[in-house]
């Protein structure tokens, strides 16, 4: 049976006249994702699960294909309108929640669960940072501007600082391309599949992720232009040398163009 809450704790959008919703759904990022083959292949990449978030489910196309998939899914919409609609389609529907409110001000699961949504291009970052806070989450399938999923999951041959911090406890994937023309209103850019699957063992214990995180940092700050320059102020240089050398890092290696893995070669040869 689908339920519908509100957020008491979060301003409702107000709502808007005929002629000025486009304006209002703008304001939203919202691009409507309609095109059933990429409803399909979003459901179909985020999986099975006990419980499932899905954060801007706007009118609901990837809603019911989840549950589909899933025991429950709790469907976060921010726009009443649409949450109220979304609420009315559902009711009589096993297993899925309506919530009227922001996804970012929800608290994270206890239990195990995971994320799936075409989320708005304007707050990418928001749901990306609740993800990787939540120490409960399993998985993240996320449709965002393609650009940013190639550029967190190394599509691009480089890495950001993000995904080498993260790498130890979370894996990013690059899933298929999803082009603007499967959105309405159409966006100015294609989209992308973007994969975060939390390690069933991460690859540091926990006791090296706040040395972990020190060493990143430290090699983010592009000393010297390279990572082989910006390690060998806070380390001893012989020994960063030979941790280079084992690693098979090049000296000149640009920070940004070390794949993790050799991160973490690097780190435990250092530490």
């Amino acid at each position: 049976m689908a339920h519908f809450f509100a957020h008491r704790d979060h301003p409702s959008t107000p709502r808007k006249a005929e002629d000025n919703r486009g304006r209002a759904r703008r304001a939203l990022s919202q691009n409507f994702l309609v095109d059933p083959h990429a409803v399909r292949r979003m459901a179909e990449a985020a999986g099975s699960h006990e419980l499932l978030l899905e954060p801007g489910a706007g009118r609901g196309a990837l809603t019911f294909a989840l549950a589909g998939n899933c025991a429950r899914v709790v469907a976060y919409e921010i726009d009443p309108l649409h949450a109220g609609r979304l609420a009315a389609r559902a009711r009589g529907v096993r297993g899925i929640e309506v919530v009227r409110g922001d996804f970012l001000a929800a608290p994270a699961p206890r239990e195990p669960f995971a994320v799936a949504g075409n989320i708005p291009y304007s707050i990418t970052s928001g749901i990306v940072g609740w993800c990787l806070r939540a120490p409960a989450l399993t998985s993240a399938t996320l449709l965002t501007q393609r650009e940013y999923a190639r550029k967190r999951s190394g599509d691009f041959g480089r890495w950001s600082r993000l995904t080498v911090l993260t790498w130890p406890v979370r894996s990013w994937e690059l899933g298929g391309r999803v082009g603007r023309a499967a959105f309405r209103p159409m966006p100015a850019v294609d989209s992308a599949i973007l994969r975060i699957t939390t390690r069933p063992v991460p690859l540091l214990p926990g006791e090296a992720h706040a040395a972990w995180r020190a060493f990143v940092e430290e090699g983010f700050t592009g000393r010297g232009g390279s990572l082989h320059a910006s390690l060998r102020g806070p380390y001893p240089p012989r020994r960063v040398d030979a941790a280079f050398a084992r690693a098979g890092v090049d000296r000149d290696a640009v920070v940004a163009f070390v794949h993790p893995d050799r991160w973490l070669t690097l780190f435990e040869l250092l530490h």
